[in-house]
């Protein structure tokens, strides 16, 4: 039975047929001719295995690529390399368990000769048809809030990247810019889109991550660099959360297989972009903390440190581009539940579902505003969100599922034999679920939240330019003020005013006097 149901997703090549539905028939209504057929297929059209690898590899390592020697610098040398090493294991871990529900419901809910021609399968829907709408509610909310704020941390990242290439406007104003651009995201109808821009993403943070590791080595260690960390616990967990929010990518892993011709063939996908990714981010973390070292612990984002040239500028125009990319990786799903509410998902016209997507935008271009602390809010979101979205419920979910011998007979994938098989199953997922419970929910939640926190009270909400360089105040009497008339760039703020040099004291002047006269 299990075979059977393989090979009838086996045999489902055609993309219309896989997730997609309307939205490629919508598109190829279009083409006048089959050149344009062809080139369209190339770059807008993908559902193999090799398009699944690029959008987990381009999705997982964005904006936290910069965040990461941040991290290295409060957690030391040897703990951030175990974690990077440990997390990208236990996240491959749960992206498996996720493709292997997915199919599961995939396969009862064809036996029912259900069509998903115009539908797209979410992770609340799976959980929906495995357990109940009670295990629905709880997954679609996190999911929708992780996918919240891991939209607001790339508008965040936006302005705070490009802000080191034209610091002429602060980062609030660019956040502003930049939401604009990133609405743009609406008209991609789904991840089945998103061909040539997942490739794209993953070329140009390769140059990042290669960038940061090969100018912090030509750079060499500054002027009595220290490497202190880790120094106080709540700075080691935050360090920790934020490597267990760069490996928690896979919250979009139902769509991503959904929009696959051949969705059984993702079980080792995720694995293998984590490899891949891990060659990008170990080396630039350690190559720039060991350049900088402490100096980290007060820039969040790597690139303020590095010194201005062409090469930097380079990155941070890629980065920003990846981000817009990768912005719209978040929030797709998020546009796809909120079409399903408002009954458009099914909707041939793009224009139309472009424009009911749009509010989807605006809270996110708000809490992008509220809270620009770039760094310590992905430590936050890390342990409050991921922890639970793509680590404790679905090992959780996985061990419900089959808890019954007659599941587990049933299964539509049998576990690994590397991983002990069911029993080894069990074993694992219990550890992952512990774990994150205690040490990514528990301290890194402690840690992450007072951390956060602590930028609130030194920055404020809304604060306007958050950790710009402050201008150097320029000092100037008071009595020199030319009639209360300000003629320089900014005001009142960038002087330091000195009141008028007080008047001698007659005491003063006379003793002063006598002392001189005695000299007569």
């Amino acid at each position: 039975m299990a075979a059977a149901a393989n090979e009838s997703l086996a045999d489902e090549k055609v993309p219309g047929t896989i997730g997609v539905g309307r939205y490629e028939e919508m598109e190829q209504d279009g083409d006048s001719s089959a050149a344009k057929s062809r080139l369209s297929g190339l770059l807008w059209h993908g559902g193999s295995a090799y398009d699944a690898w690029f959008s987990c590899a381009s999705n997982q390592v964005a904006q936290v690529l910069l965040t990461l020697p941040y991290s290295f610098s409060q957690l030391g040398m040897l703990s951030g390399i175990l974690f990077q090493l440990f997390y990208g294991l236990m996240g491959s871990w749960t992206a498996y368990l996720i493709s292997i529900l997915y199919l599961e419901y995939r396969t009862r809910k064809e036996r029912e000769k259900a069509d998903f021609r115009n539908h797209v399968i979410q992770w609340f829907e799976v959980l929906d048809g495995l357990l109940g709408r009670h295990w629905r509610n709880v997954g679609l909310a996190f999911n929708c809030t992780f996918l919240l704020f891991g939209s607001v941390i790339q508008l965040i990242a936006c302005a705070s990247n490009i802000y080191y290439i034209n610091d002429r406007l602060d980062k609030r104003t660019w956040t502003y810019i930049f939401g604009a651009c990133c609405a743009t995201t609406v008209f991609i109808p789904s991840f089945h889109n998103y061909r040539i821009w997942s490739f794209l993403g993953l070329v140009m943070t390769t140059y990042t991550a290669w960038y940061l590791a090969v100018a912090s080595l030509i750079h060499g260690q500054v002027d009595g660099v220290k490497h202190s960390g880790p120094t106080k616990m709540v700075l080691y967990f935050t360090g920790a959360t934020n490597i267990l929010y760069t490996f928690g990518g896979h919250a979009v892993t139902v769509e991503v297989m959904h929009a696959m011709w051949r969705p059984q063939k993702f079980k080792a996908i995720y694995l293998l972009a984590t490899l891949y990714v891990l060659t990008l981010t170990l080396p630039s973390a350690a190559s720039v903390y060991w350049a900088f070292g402490d100096q980290l612990l007060t820039h969040s984002n790597a690139l303020s440190l590095l010194p201005r040239t062409p090469f930097r500028d380079a990155a941070v125009v890629l980065m920003l581009v990846h981000q817009i990319i990768t912005f719209g990786f978040a929030c797709t799903p998020l546009y796809f539940v909120w079409e399903k509410l408002i009954g458009l998902h099914d909707c041939r016209s793009l224009c139309k579902r472009a424009a009911a997507r749009l509010p989807v935008v605006v809270p996110i271009w708000f809490l992008a505003i509220v809270f620009p602390f770039f760094g310590p809010i992905n430590s936050a979101v890390g342990s409050l969100l991921v922890s639970f979205t793509v680590y404790i419920i679905p090992a959780l979910a996985h061990m419900v599922t089959y808890r019954s011998a007659h599941a587990r007979e049933n299964a539509v994938e049998q576990p690994p034999r590397f991983a002990g098989r069911w029993t080894g199953t069990y074993v694992i997922n219990t550890f992952v679920v512990m774990w994150v419970l205690v040490v990514g929910f528990g301290f890194g939640g402690w840690a992450s939240m007072t951390n956060f926190v602590r930028q609130i009270n030194s920055f404020g909400l809304f604060t306007k330019c958050y950790q710009c360089p402050v201008p150097a105040p320029i000092t100037m009497p008071l009595s020199a003020a030319p009639g209360g008339s300000w003629p320089f760039p900014g005001g009142l703020q960038n002087f330091t005013m000195l009141p008028p040099a007080a008047a001698p004291s007659p005491t003063h002047f006379f003793g002063h006097y006598r002392h001189h006269s005695h000299g007569l």
